[in-house]
């Protein structure tokens, strides 16, 4: 530990003892080092919060999180191998006293909505201030839901997803890049039959094309 660390944790401390109250304990999961360890400091100058744990993909989340046993658990929705809403999930039936806060870029009804079925406390856009962060932290320990009020009227609003399982496998598919003969081939159907697919997608999403159909799911967070 260098001098400088320890300067900051005695400081943090003396912090922590002015506070009087109990730590809350962290586990922070981001796979951009220099992303995370921005939050960790950002994180650990509260009096009352302390990251206990860091991970940098959402396969680690449940066996660090079981390791530690934090409060909560501020996750990336985008992370490698598992995805966040995903680990969210996994912590919720395996350590449901560790409540969860997702972080992301993606401020998208869908997404969020995915994440609400989760029991997902806490949802934060990343370009939200830091203190804010730290607050929405503080309200999912002591047992609150915090969520960006017109992203959640914009979830409700826009209701559950017009597609079909099978269609949305295809869209998804086809937003990678997938044309009818490789996504039939993937599938294991014909290619009239994707392309029959594709035709009742387009009209569901009342879209221009396909690529304006893959817009339109993408955005609505249904391609998820």
């Amino acid at each position: 530990m260098t001098q400088l660390d320890s300067l900051a944790r005695g400081l943090r401390s003396r912090a922590r003892g002015r506070a009087g109250g109990g730590l809350i304990r962290i586990l922070l999961a981001e796979d951009v080092s220099m992303v995370r360890g921005a939050l960790v400091a950002l994180l650990n100058l509260e009096p009352d919060l302390e990251v206990v744990a860091e991970v940098d993909r959402g396969d680690a989340i449940l066996a660090a999180a079981l390791a530690v046993r934090p409060d909560v658990a501020v996750i990336d929705y985008d992370l490698p191998h598992t995805d966040g809403i995903t680990a969210a999930g996994q912590l919720h039936e395996r350590l449901p006293g560790c409540r969860t806060v997702i972080i992301t870029s993606l401020g998208k009804p869908g997404t969020l909505r995915r994440a609400l079925a989760q029991q997902v406390a806490g949802f934060v856009l990343k370009d939200s201030p830091a203190s804010y962060l730290a607050e929405v932290v503080r309200k999912a320990a002591a047992g609150e839901r915090v969520i960006d009020q017109q992203l959640a009227f914009s979830a409700f609003a826009d209701g559950e997803s017009p597609l079909t399982g099978r269609e949305t496998e295809i869209l998804r598919l086809a937003s990678q890049g997938a044309d009818a003969t490789e996504i039939a081939a993937a599938l294991h159907l014909s290619v009239g039959t994707v392309r029959n697919y594709l035709t009742s997608v387009v009209t569901k999403l009342n879209a221009r094309n396909r690529v304006d159909a893959v817009r339109i799911a993408a955005e609505s967070g249904w391609l998820m």
